[in-house]
């Protein structure tokens, strides 16, 4: 059995004294395929470095958050662009609009959600999103553009249910965490993951946040060898053995990310 985890900030500060050993746990754990988010221009170069370093193993995502969005510039998409001519980058991303803790200021967050959507559109890459309370202008957004991008992948899904029958009606894939696992805030997911369908779901850590609640002893910082534990509960949930989710998400990863499927699973983490 193996995982893809679609979603690990393994560039974070809180991995830099055992990143390698971050890495080789996951593989050991059996996500034998993680990619690495990018949410800046340098944070995206350097997924990238870090995808290279391990072929097979990991893989790269170049875009903005919304969050970093007041920090674009008139280069931003030109490095964006030359990011992902690289064969490691299998996606645009993380962008999207967040209305929650508003870090960018909205008509800024937007400008740049939509000119990283044209980029996407423009190198036929799928789309890796964030959306927090902000779902009505994410899907204005997405819906005003012609062509509309072929794939999107809606990250770290955490919202409600009309918001989710938007997105499975427009038939984007969606990402589910740990945030299930959390007995205080993961409740409704775990009805509402049952909606997501199957050639349409994924898994992923996030890590080093979302560290899933029901782990014992519990844990402060996620790592990608937790999403196998993330994965079980999300099958609970589905009414599904872990080891059909976790081929039917490895298969839709693969599926959706492109990029991954011309390369073999790796064995083992290279220096």
């Amino acid at each position: 059995m193996e995982l893809v985890d679609i979603g690990v900030n393994l560039g974070h500060r809180s991995f830099g004294e055992d990143r390698e050993a971050v890495i080789a746990r996951a593989v050991a754990a059996g996500v034998s395929q993680m990619i690495v988010t990018g949410t800046s221009v340098a944070g995206s170069r350097a997924a990238l470095e870090l995808a290279r370093r391990h072929p097979g193993a990991l893989w790269a995502t170049a875009g903005v958050h919304p969050h970093d969005a007041a920090r674009c510039d008139a280069g931003t998409i030109a490095a964006l662009r030359q990011l992902a001519a690289a064969p490691e980058v299998v996606a645009i991303g993380e962008c999207g609009l967040d209305h929650n803790r508003d870090f960018s200021p909205r008509p800024v967050q937007e400008t740049w959600f939509k000119r990283q959507v044209e980029l996407a559109i423009e190198l036929k890459l799928p789309l890796f999103l964030h959306e927090r309370d902000a779902a009505g202008a994410f899907l204005a957004v997405l819906d005003g553009l012609a062509p509309p991008p072929e794939r999107v992948v809606v990250h770290c899904f955490t919202g409600d249910a009309p918001t989710l029958r938007q997105y499975v009606k427009r038939g984007f894939y969606v990402g589910i965490t740990g945030w299930i696992c959390d007995e205080r805030r993961g409740q409704h997911l775990r009805a509402l993951v049952r909606e997501i369908p199957r050639d349409r779901l994924l898994v992923e850590t996030d890590a080093p946040f979302l560290a899933p609640r029901d782990v014992k002893p519990r844990i402060e910082r996620n790592e990608p060898r937790h999403l196998r534990h993330i994965a079980g509960g999300i099958a609970a949930c589905r009414g599904e053995t872990l080891e059909a989710l976790a081929a039917a998400t490895t298969a839709n990863a693969r599926r959706v990310f492109a990029k991954m499927a011309v390369s073999p699973a790796p064995s083992a983490t290279r220096p």
